[in-house]
């Protein structure tokens, strides 16, 4: 955790939230690596989900709903976690991560659990004393729900059908760490699929096994992805299962498959007053449509990734992501900085290529310290243009994980490039 830390730093993915000021636990900024990693990562998600899959749409819902939402949804009453605090030092810790009555750091005694609610509020309104308490969604779902009859009302989905979303979420923590396994701010992807009763069984296995395989076609190691099954299950649900990447050193979840029946759009009914039960167009049966949600961490998935990709080997660190989240899919290089006609010509294919690719341009150092800086941050291929090149019209391309090289018609290049990286 520390090496992939430093190289997230190091290299511009991820960087501490506000740290010219100290910084603010659980708070992280995407640097520009990270957010074409992670652009990439949820462009993959929406696409599987949209367009590779019939009747699902997609949504982005508000940060900041009706106070109510809460209420109903039962996080104002229920959305707690049990704190405890050492009587010596005085650090706070959630009583769940600690094994025995003792403080892990100093060995002092322990207060008796008292609970908080982690959702974050915020006010709404113009004068002090008057404004409105509301809080920051506690996950993205919510607005699925609220959502669910505009999205049956304006588009031609039936039953069974989904609606996905990516969005943020705001999590008072009391011991927010693990770099972005647990955050004060973070993304979630979503997918609540409504059925019909009778059919949950059926569609709750389907989507454990879906989205386990889209787990396992992106991570370099797939055999490190199983799944965890809960015991203790939250009042409505019936199933719930995690998927874990097991070779983790911190927390392991990264995405919950929920059974949560009829409880979402029965108690949004119960408080909004509104009818969100479901009239079947053939048979004309009504009923409130149950969900299986499939919901993960965007933030835990990148970490993820970065720790399953990380290697290092005799002289080199290398990132063997998979080419479809690498934040540069080539970089192009003149084998000599201090020579105009490589330069010139290097450049030029550079030029050609960002259109079609995200590309690096790297000039600085050796050729040797260009390849293994490349290797680092995960870049799938070089492209070296030499003092051969000026003769037989060809580059080098170096392959990032077998460092195999290939000569390839500069003509040949962009498609050579799209099959090897599958666009």
């Amino acid at each position: 955790m520390e090496k992939i830390t430093s190289l997230c730093k190091r290299r511009g993915f991820i960087f501490p939230g506000s740290e010219i000021y100290g910084g603010l636990a659980g708070f992280y900024d995407y640097g520009p690596l990270g957010v074409e990693m992670k652009n990439n990562l949820k462009s993959l998600w929406w696409k599987w989900m949209t367009k590779e899959h019939e009747n699902i749409v997609g949504i982005d819902g508000a940060i900041i709903t009706a106070p109510k939402v809460w209420e109903a949804s039962g996080h104002v009453k229920s959305f707690v976690d049990p704190l405890v605090e050492c009587k010596k030092c005085h650090h706070r810790f959630k009583a769940d991560d600690i094994a025995g009555d003792k403080c892990p750091d100093c060995g002092g005694p322990l207060t008796e659990p008292r609970f908080f609610n982690t959702l974050v509020s915020t006010e709404l309104g113009i004068i002090e004393g008057e404004k409105t308490k509301t809080y920051l969604r506690g996950e993205a779902c919510q607005t699925i729900y609220l959502n669910y009859k505009n999205v049956l009302d304006s588009t031609r989905v039936k039953i069974p059908f989904g609606i996905c979303q990516i969005g943020k979420a705001f999590r008072n923590e009391v011991t927010p760490g693990n770099f972005l396994f647990r955050l004060r701010e973070l993304e979630q992807w979503d997918l609540q699929w409504f059925c019909h009763p009778s059919e949950m069984e059926k569609w709750f296995k389907f989507w454990k096994e879906e989205r386990m395989n889209w787990y396992k076609s992106l991570f370099t190691h797939p055999e490190n992805l199983g799944f965890y099954q809960h015991v203790k299950l939250a009042h409505y649900a019936k199933k719930a299962f995690d998927i874990y990447y097991e070779a983790s050193p911190i927390g392991k979840e990264m995405e919950g498959i929920h059974w949560r029946g009829d409880w979402d759009l029965s108690r949004h009914s119960e408080f909004s007053g509104q009818d969100l039960s479901y009239t079947d167009p053939e048979t004309n049966e009504k009923f409130i449509p149950n969900i299986v949600e499939a919901s993960g961490g965007v933030d835990r998935t990148f970490l993820f990734l970065m720790l399953d990709a990380y290697v290092e080997e005799e002289e080199r660190v290398v990132l063997k992501l998979n080419r479809k989240i690498a934040p540069y899919k080539v970089a192009v290089f003149p084998l000599l900085a201090n020579k105009p006609e490589l330069v010139e010509a290097a450049r030029k294919i550079y030029d050609d290529l960002t259109p079609r690719f995200m590309a690096a341009w790297d000039d600085r150092g050796n050729i040797g310290k260009r390849y293994y800086s490349q290797d680092e941050i995960g870049t799938p291929y070089c492209v070296t243009f030499d003092f051969d090149s000026l003769e037989d019209k060809k580059v080098t391309v170096r392959d990032r994980d077998t460092m195999k090289q290939d000569r390839v018609a500069i003509g040949e290049l962009a498609s050579y490039l799209e099959e090897k990286l599958g666009k």
